[in-house]
């Protein structure tokens, strides 16, 4: 393994400045720019299909809070489902009850296999209520998700989470704030992923306006989670009980939305509910 001098060193303050008990994250920027760019690049695609502005600041909202609530919820039920069960004020209020007071900590868990979720309803509660056909935006919705990832991921990169296993290739990062051992910087794998699945996505996008009813939706799925997926292998458990699995929490909650994906794929757009 190499020796600690000759990796690269990360031991950034991922809090950018605090105001008494606020601190203003990188994670929080990169979550913010995550949302703008994805709203920029819809709004060239409800252009370009003849749909209004209104239409997306509607879904915008509804896609902002499922996100959020479906990957908080994710992390607590998923990882944390002993603890959030004995505290569970915890898992909607950014505070955290130390020592009879209560501490703000931000929504520190979110989970992407619940964000992932969340969106799904959102979409679903969307379509029933501006009655837009709910595989035609979700083919849509999809072009951007990936590129949202990446930022994410990114996120997690400057807060020094989801750290990958110890390994002595020349790229390797030493955490700090964990230890002194040359790692994956799995973050950062994941993001370079998910920036390939979009270009992937929006070039067949690009190419063909109007693809079939499912496809850009089953691709992504496949792509992402199988990603996802993979990527795991490189990376240390994030809770001791997947440490005696033989697949962790994460890979084993890929392996639906795949099957999903497939499915989507090679069904006949005439059984895929594709009316507008």
């Amino acid at each position: 393994m190499h020796s600690v001098l000759n990796v690269f060193h990360w031991n950034i303050d991922p809090v950018i400045f605090e105001i008494g008990s606020f601190g203003l994250r990188y994670y929080a920027l990169c979550f913010l720019a995550a949302f703008i760019v994805s709203y920029v690049l819809m709004l060239r695609v409800f252009n370009r299909e003849g749909k209004s502005q209104e239409l997306l600041d509607k879904l915008s909202i509804y896609i902002f809070l499922g996100t959020l609530i479906g990957a908080r919820l994710g992390h607590c039920l998923f990882y944390e489902f002993d603890y959030y069960m004995a505290h569970p004020l915890e898992m909607i209020l950014p505070v955290r009850n130390v020592n009879n007071s209560f501490e703000f900590t931000g929504f520190q868990g979110l989970a992407s296999h619940g964000g992932a979720i969340g969106i799904l309803i959102a979409l679903w509660l969307f379509s029933r209520k501006t009655k837009t056909n709910f595989v035609w935006i979700a083919d849509r919705l999809v072009l951007v998700v990936p590129l949202a990832g990446a930022f994410v991921r990114l996120g997690n990169f400057f807060n020094s989470e989801i750290i990958g296993l110890p390994t002595s290739l020349p790229w390797a990062v030493v955490f700090e704030k964990h230890d002194q051992i040359a790692r994956h910087p799995a973050q950062l794998y994941e993001a370079i992923c998910y920036v390939i699945i979009f270009f992937i996505l929006w070039s067949i996008y690009q190419k063909n306006t109007k693809p079939k009813p499912g496809l850009l939706f089953g691709v992504f799925l496949v792509l992402l989670f199988g990603a996802r997926f993979g990527l795991e292998f490189f990376k240390e458990n994030q809770e001791a009980f997947e440490d005696g699995m033989k697949f962790n929490m994460g890979q084993l909650l890929s392996i639906p939305f795949v099957a999903i994906g497939f499915y989507l794929i090679f069904k006949r757009p005439k059984e895929i509910l594709s009316k507008k």
